[in-house]
């Protein structure tokens, strides 16, 4: 803080102090407004402009400085002034003064309370941004809130001010209607609990409930300016209508079957989406069988003399296509279509925001009438626009799987979670990998260390890992294939046989008809949807990889609850969707598990943390199973067990998160995993031994010493 806002700070200090120290608050009891009330009357009898001016003044002085006794104030206007004058000299009073106010908070603390929190306080900000308007009115309607803080906490937002006067002034008035309507009786009351006539009590109660009456009004007048144009049909041939049969679809799908909606889910091509197909099932039935390749390989680690395996590639590739199969009903048309749900084979366009056309794929068409439409239709893998990539040819992560014979040199575009689990596991079935990552470092959302970790054990297993190569072009000599990478502003030729692009998916928005209805996307081209997941249209919801922020499954089927229950029952309470705890772990070896905030994100938010550590190669299990290596790191807040965050680097670390995920979930401490007994051995024993590290570093040195003395005493 600057020293003009400090001399400020100091000027309204002391002007308080002045107000109290000279007992100038003493004329502000409702005693002592009462006993020279008649003294007031004949003064604005006599003077009323004069009177009027001094009474608005000690009106904005009072509400500028958040002095107690505006309420006696607006009393004595209805006393004094009437009904309509009482309320016209206390609305223009109260809102120069509550202005004021609002405008010395911004000035002295708002440019710092950004700057120190800023990150915390974006969505507070977009909020205020798009309904900050409503907000207010809302607190200023209903005298539950303190005005004071009310001004004090706004000026501390990017609302404007001119906005914030007029509605501050709209929204008080009904509330000063009734209490200059109280004043009128002010000889009447002898203390402030006599305004608490039943007449006044109804009036507050219905103050009370105007804003969710003026909330379902605004929301009608939304509704009918977007709804414009379209013709919403007479009934509907169901309650809801997914696009999509991946996680987000099918979870949708599955939650409004079980509360007895019907349901409707169309899918054009195989149930259970990327997950099941070409994404977390596919990889991590590869990831297994090239860890059983690696554990062969460094068979000495187990006592082995030697462990020979032939790596049949066709084989592996058959057998992720077999665990696809297995998994398969578990998503099934036919399970689905038991549990309650209309499920279609086809492609949907939507027509109308309650209309969507369904061409199935046996060639006829039909039009399905629906109260609600989720979007789920996932997200597919970017291939950035290279020059030459079309002519070299490439597979992504949908495409691969198609693959029997094993590439020799396999060329990896991306470092990012699916890029490095790929790389990995070719690399170990016994192809050349060359990965190719333009950052600084592998995996670059987590922190450095948890790089460094992974790219060691790349390293260890044959990876060729290029850092800072940006991909400039391809070329084709003959039957050679080459990517020409710029490094360090040099060019380099890097040759392969195949390539595999995975530097990212983006959302499938295009073709289903989202762009003919005008539904926007962000700057991230995912659907833009609000917290409730709702597009511009109130009933048109989306979920999943197609909406962000997160492309997991598990956040995927998070969201469909969301989605399922907004639609279905959102006209009588809607839920905006939690994103405070997420998990995900990436499946390398090591495996890279987190939740919440690491070392980085903390530095780039200005969140004050404290780091307790525990190397994985101490725990007895980790041991016994050669697998000592990692760590475990925890966030928390200073002084305090609070859990901002976790990282897990080591085996079975998206196991052994879950009980981090479920302590943060639950406003559990480090303290409580401590208190919490772990089998031995297990792995999870590291999350126990990491809270006794942090319990160890907080120990109350202090006590403990008088602690050594009792017992020294006690010896004798």
């Amino acid at each position: 803080m600057n020293k003009n806002k400090l001399v400020v700070v100091a000027i309204l200090v002391a002007v308080v102090a002045l107000f109290f120290f000279k007992g100038w608050h003493l004329y502000f009891t409702l005693d002592a407004i009462k006993a020279q009330q008649l003294s007031f009357a004949a003064q604005y009898a006599k003077n009323p402009t004069e009177i009027i001016a001094k009474f608005i003044g000690v009106y904005v002085v009072m509400t500028a400085l958040s002095i107690p006794g505006a309420v006696l104030l607006t009393l004595l206007a209805g006393a004094l002034f009437g009904l309509v004058n009482g309320t016209i000299i206390v609305s223009i009073g109260s809102t120069i003064g509550a202005t004021l106010a609002f405008l010395g908070s911004r000035m002295i603390l708002g440019e710092w309370v950004q700057k120190k929190f800023g990150s915390k306080l974006a969505a507070i900000n977009a909020g205020v941004d798009k309904d900050g308007a409503f907000y207010l009115f809302t607190l200023r309607l209903v005298p539950l809130f303190p005005f004071f803080a009310v001004n004090l906490l706004m000026g501390l937002t990017k609302i404007k001010t001119l906005t914030y006067a007029f509605v501050s002034q709209l929204g008080m008035l009904p509330g000063t209607i009734v209490y200059v309507l109280a004043g009128t009786e002010l000889s009447k009351i002898t203390s402030l609990k006599g305004i608490a006539s039943p007449g006044l009590l109804m009036a507050f109660a219905a103050l009370g409930l105007f804003p969710i009456v003026a909330k379902k009004f605004i929301d009608a007048i939304k509704a009918n300016k977007v709804y414009k144009g379209w013709k919403k049909p007479a009934k509907f041939d169901t309650n809801m209508l997914v696009i999509g049969g991946g996680s987000a679809g099918l979870i949708t799908a599955l939650i409004a079957a079980a509360v007895k909606a019907k349901v409707t889910l169309v899918e054009k091509n195989k149930m259970g989406g990327d997950c099941l197909n070409t994404g977390c099932v596919p990889s991590k039935a590869l990831i297994k069988t090239a860890r059983i390749m690696s554990q062969a390989k460094h068979a000495e680690k187990y006592g082995l003399d030697s462990v020979e395996v032939k790596m049949n590639f066709a084989k592996v590739m058959e057998r992720i296509q077999h665990v696809i199969k297995e998994i398969e009903p578990h998503d099934s048309v036919e399970r689905f279509t038991s549990l309650g749900v209309d499920c279609l084979q086809g492609s949907a366009k939507i027509k109308s925001p309650w209309e969507v056309e369904v061409s199935l794929n046996d060639g006829s068409t039909k039009t399905i009438t629906t109260k609600n439409i989720v979007i789920a239709t996932g997200a597919r893998p970017f291939v950035p626009p290279i020059p030459g990539i079309e002519n070299t040819g490439y597979l992504t992560s949908d495409t691969v799987w198609e693959l029997r014979e094993q590439p020799k040199r396999l060329l990896v575009l991306g470092g990012g979670p699916i890029g490095s689990e790929l790389t990995q596991a070719f690399a170990r079935l016994g192809s050349h990998v060359i990965q190719v990552e333009m950052a600084p470092r592998l995996l670059v959302r987590e922190d450095v260390d948890v790089s460094k970790a992974v790219l060691a054990s790349f390293i260890a297993d044959g990876v060729d890992v290029r850092l800072e190569h940006k991909a400039l072009r391809f070329e084709t000599v003959g039957a050679q294939k080459i990517l020409i990478a710029e490094y360090r502003g040099a060019e380099v030729k890097i040759e392969f046989d195949v390539l595999l692009c995975a530097v990212g998916r983006s959302a499938r928005v295009t073709g289903f008809g989202m762009e003919d209805l005008g539904i926007g996307l962000t700057n991230r081209k995912t659907v833009e949807i609000n917290d409730r997941l709702q597009t511009k249209f109130p009933n048109i919801f989306a979920a999943g990889d197609v909406a962000g922020p997160y492309q997991f499954t598990h956040t995927a089927a998070h969201m469909a609850w969301y989605a399922a229950v907004n639609g279905l029952f959102g006209k009588f309470k809607s839920f905006a969707v939690d994103y405070r705890i997420v998990p995900w772990a990436t499946f390398t070896e090591p495996e890279v598990a987190r939740v919440g905030l690491n070392e980085q994100e903390a530095k780039e938010q200005g969140i004050a943390y404290e780091v307790t550590g525990y190397g994985i190669d101490d725990l007895d299990r980790a041991i016994a199973d050669s697998v000592a290596h990692g760590f475990i790191k925890v966030l928390t807040v200073p002084g305090k067990d609070k859990i901002l965050g976790v990282t897990i680097v080591g085996e079975h670390a998206g196991d052994l998160i879950a009980e981090f995920v479920a302590a943060m979930k639950h406003g559990h401490g480090l303290n409580k995993i401590l208190g919490t007994i772990h089998i031995y051995p297990t792995l999870a024993e590291s999350n126990k031994m990491v809270a006794g590290a942090w319990k160890r570093a907080h120990a109350p040195q202090g006590v403990l010493q008088w602690v050594e003395k009792f017992h020294r005493w006690q010896r004798g």
